[in-house]
């Protein structure tokens, strides 16, 4: 798997939650460099690495040292996407939770839960799914509180936790965690891990519907699909920037190096609804762009580093992307930061101070 990435949809749930506690998440967001059209794209989905910046910040803004806690008891209740509707549609909790299970990834590529029940002991075990993932004690706060509470919406209030188990090290008083989720609370296990009554797990959904289930299913399927393609974008756009310096940028080349074959390649990134190609020009016409707009490498450096072998041949490249030759690329961007300081120097001198 390519980078771990998180729904866009955790964005959202905490925003909202920001909202329903009286928090200005603005210097946060500003941190983060979370944008209004990042909250309002449907789609996107979120580096999971972010998740050490974005609750830092948290942590920072708002000096609230068990803020993924207090967040979690601010944000809204997760409805209305596919897995909320598998739970429904589905006979029991049992059967809605293993299909939730299967699809787990809609939500996030770096968290794996699963349901493990011994004798009268049931639990939900959710642990890191790779050693790239991160582990951050607020944002296991939040999910366990939501997940609590997701639980009960779709048994109609019959879920109850009995024991939970958090993987870090918690707080040095545990009255919040105990207050907050009302059952004993530990800390520093393998996982965090959601001990409930396994009786819970035969509870039958009241909007059971065979055909529904089997129409939720399919678009989590679909939803699942698109996922993978976009895997094998992000592997091939991830070798490229490896390859490019060495000139042996080619389909081949990057086939070989992801240990498929050329055709087979070709034909997945068909079905991601792009190409080689398309993914080539647009790898080199990012890192063109920032090259010539951040830093003062020379233009035979920069048609070097994006992997071309005349300069002709990038200046006609460029051209074709943005209008501009790199040379009033580059000038433009000068002005646009010389502007940008000018009137940041404005707003932060005493004379535009209010009174």
């Amino acid at each position: 798997m390519s980078e771990l990435k998180d729904a866009g949809i955790l964005v959202r749930m905490a925003h909202q939650a920001f909202m329903n506690a009286g928090i200005d998440p603005t210097p946060i967001y500003r941190r983060c460099n979370i944008t209004a059209q990042l909250l309002a794209d449907q789609r996107t989905r979120t580096p999971h690495h972010a998740q050490t910046l974005f609750w830092q910040a948290c942590e920072d803004v708002t000096g609230d040292p068990l803020i993924g806690l207090h967040l979690g008891e601010n944000t809204p209740l997760f409805r209305g996407q596919v897995l909320e509707y598998l739970f429904l549609s589905s006979h029991t909790f049992e059967e809605g939770l293993q299909r939730a299970l299967r699809y787990q990834r809609l939500l996030s590529d770096a968290i794996s839960g699963r349901l493990e029940t011994s004798g009268d002991r049931c639990a939900l075990v959710v642990a890191p799914s790779t050693g790239d993932a991160v582990s951050i004690r607020h944002l296991s706060d939040s999910i366990m509180l939501g997940v609590i509470r997701f639980f009960r919406h779709v048994t109609d209030g019959a879920f109850t936790p009995l024991a939970i188990t958090f993987s870090h090290e918690g707080a040095e008083d545990d009255s919040e965690y105990r207050r907050v989720f009302g059952c004993p609370v530990a800390f520093g296990g393998e996982a965090d891990e959601l001990v409930f009554d396994p009786a819970v797990l035969s509870y039958r959904s009241l909007h059971a519907e065979p055909e529904l289930m089997r129409a939720h299913e399919q678009v989590a399927s679909e939803q699942m699909a698109r996922l993978e393609k976009q895997d094998v974008v992000m592997a091939v756009t991830r070798v490229i920037g490896e390859l490019l310096d060495s000139g042996q940028v080619s389909l081949e080349s990057v086939a070989e190096r992801l240990d498929i074959t050329a055709r087979t390649l070709r034909s997945r990134l068909a079905e991601a609804e792009t190409s080689f190609n398309q993914l080539l020009a647009s790898y080199r016409s990012n890192l063109a762009r920032r090259l010539l707009a951040r830093t003062d490498e020379s233009i035979d450096e920069i048609v070097y580093l994006t992997g071309f072998s005349e300069p002709s041949t990038f200046y006609r490249a460029f051209k074709r992307w943005t209008d501009l030759t790199p040379i009033e690329y580059r000038r433009s961007k000068k002005r646009e930061r010389a502007a940008a300081r000018k009137v940041s120097t404005k707003t932060n001198s005493p004379e535009a101070t209010p009174a």
